[in-house]
């Protein structure tokens, strides 16, 4: 057995989760490997769509716009019913404070495709066909065994995280359980083409028996098809699904005529809802699927396992570079394991909704689902609700140990926990937004009001206390000059800034750590107790 490196982070697992862990890793200069079993990444589809939040923490690492330049943006549902279709607008309100207002249709294997370039445009080579076959850990390191190409090698780590899915080898070895439930549908994923539905827009066609789905897509197909086969009837093992069975699904399911054809991949597969009784053991962690898996409703699995890896990887990166203290990593179980609780709660109710044989819930959605679904177009401050809880925009960390200074709980505008709202600002004359501004990693301290409520040097010993890890901005309603200009006042509306000087801090991941007025004491306190004495 050879002996390998000590490494600061071992991410196992090289999905979306695990290049998005090790993509933040790199921009905080730590140490790491990134490993996987399979011997290439995907290449079918599988996760298709991006919520407004991911597109959002993944523009810090400079690979949004590749993402959404090669994606498809989804602006409409087209819901077919018996005896009508109702056409309802998707993220049309309710997202003016992102710049990324709505859901973007991409394929999972380009998803990890610009990931992998990204890393690899910084010396960075995903480490395929190379599996976990033990772990053990003490105080100080993780010691594990990985086996390439019959070559068992020993590699120490200060951390491990688990990023390799549904059956991960760091959770079964760490004894970490994995509770729930596997849902008894069987149910039939395909690329293909399809004559006789509108393009640009996503479809699904609702029925007693069921929800079918075409998704749009921008490669390698037209078309993503999602189909549940009826209870009766057995999936064949393995291989993919004939165009014939798949042309009788849809025939069986749809109220137009739609016709299949150049199916580029297909498959049969199962559902689970099951999720980690911890997220994490010691010095090992679990993130994505590892962590979590549940249905496809509402496009939330991967998106949830990367914002996982973004909130994980910069606290990793700050504490195993020496940057931050080690409490910062007590925080990231209370924080994601209630949003991964929440999403499987919400997709298993959705998926019983759309999936269940029950008679009730079958007349429901052969009777009541025609006459309800009218009335989703009408109702714009619940569909408004509705679209920031499925783009992930709601998450917040209130009662996270991150989260200081608490407001008072009537205080209008974004309190300590929550993610930071986008707006225009002008920057050196040049139009610009704050996440823009905002993007780099680190924190950030945002002083809010005019010049002469802030002295020029205010803040430049903390800046100098902590060097690239805090970049301190300001914003004005009237004076650009040394700052940001907020021109329209949507910033200052959006942050309930009034004309009384207030500062924000923000944390690495766009979430507001503390907000607080012309003292700047508590953003002292705060920076020196997670950040020490740098």
């Amino acid at each position: 057995m050879e002996r390998g490196e000590v490494v600061d982070v071992l991410v196992v697992g090289a999905g979306p989760t695990g290049l998005a862990l090790a993509a933040t890793l790199q921009q905080y200069g730590a140490r790491f490997r990134i490993v996987d079993r399979a011997p290439d990444r995907v290449h079918e589809s599988r996760a298709l769509a991006i919520q407004p939040r991911t597109l959002e923490v993944l523009a810090g690492l400079g690979v949004s716009d590749r993402l959404v330049a090669q994606g498809n943006r989804t602006v409409r549902l087209r819901i077919h019913m018996s005896r009508r279709t109702v056409s309802i607008p998707l993220f049309d309100i309710g997202l003016d404070d992102t710049a990324y207002p709505y859901l973007l249709f991409l394929s999972q294997a380009e998803t990890e495709r610009i990931l992998v370039d990204h890393l690899t445009g910084h010396g960075i080579q995903p480490e395929r066909g190379t599996e976990l076959i033990a772990l053990d850990q003490d105080d100080d390191t993780a010691t594990c065994r990985l086996r390439s190409a019959g070559t068992v090698e020993s590699v120490i780590a200060r951390y491990v995280v688990g990023c390799d899915g549904a059956h991960s080898a760091v959770r079964r070895l760490t004894g970490i359980g994995f509770e729930g439930l596997a849902y008894p549908q069987t149910f039939v994923l395909a690329d293909l083409e399809a004559h006789g539905i509108e393009p640009g827009a996503a479809h699904a066609f609702v029925g007693g028996s069921g929800i079918l789905f075409f998704f749009p897509l921008a490669t390698p197909a037209s078309w993503r098809l999602l189909a549940m086969r009826p209870p009766d009837q057995l999936a064949p093992s393995g291989g993919p699904v004939a165009l014939t069975e798949l042309q009788a699904l849809v025939d069986a399911a749809t109220t137009i005529p739609v016709r299949l054809h150049d199916a580029i991949w297909s498959t049969d597969f199962r559902i689970a809802n099951r999720g980690a009784t911890r997220y994490r053991s010691g010095r090992v962690f679990l993130a994505g699927d590892a962590a979590h898996i549940h249905s496809p409703a509402g496009a939330q699995g991967m998106n949830t396992g990367i914002q996982d890896a973004v909130n994980l990887g910069w606290k990793l990166g700050l504490v195993v570079t020496g940057h931050g203290t080690p409490e910062l990593l007590d925080t990231y179980e209370p924080e994601r394991a209630p949003v991964g609780r929440r999403v499987l709660r919400f997709t298993d109710r959705a998926f019983t909704i759309g999936t269940s044989s029950s008679p009730v819930i079958r007349t429901a959605r052969a009777r009541i689902v025609p006459s309800v679904a009218p009335l989703a177009t009408r109702f714009r401050r619940i569909r408004g609700y509705g679209f920031r809880i499925l783009a992930q925009l709601a998450i917040r960390y209130r009662r996270s140990p991150l989260s200081a200074g608490r407001t008072a709980r009537l205080e209008r505008g974004p309190r300590p926990g929550d993610r930071l709202p986008d707006a225009p600002v002008i920057r050196d004359g040049r139009a610009t937004t704050l996440h823009a501004e905002l993007g780099a990693p680190g924190f950030h301290l945002l002083l809010c009001g005019s010049a002469g409520q802030w002295p020029p040097s205010t803040g430049d010993g903390l800046a100098a206390r902590y060097p690239g890890l805090l970049t301190v901005h300001r914003l004005s309603r009237t004076d650009g000059n040394d700052g940001m200009l907020d021109r329209t006042g949507r910033a200052s509306r959006r942050l309930h800034v009034g004309s009384s000087a207030a500062h924000l801090l923000v944390r690495p991941d766009g979430h507001l750590a503390l907000r607080g007025d012309a003292d700047l004491s508590g953003v002292h306190a705060y920076l020196s107790r997670w950040l020490g004495a740098a």
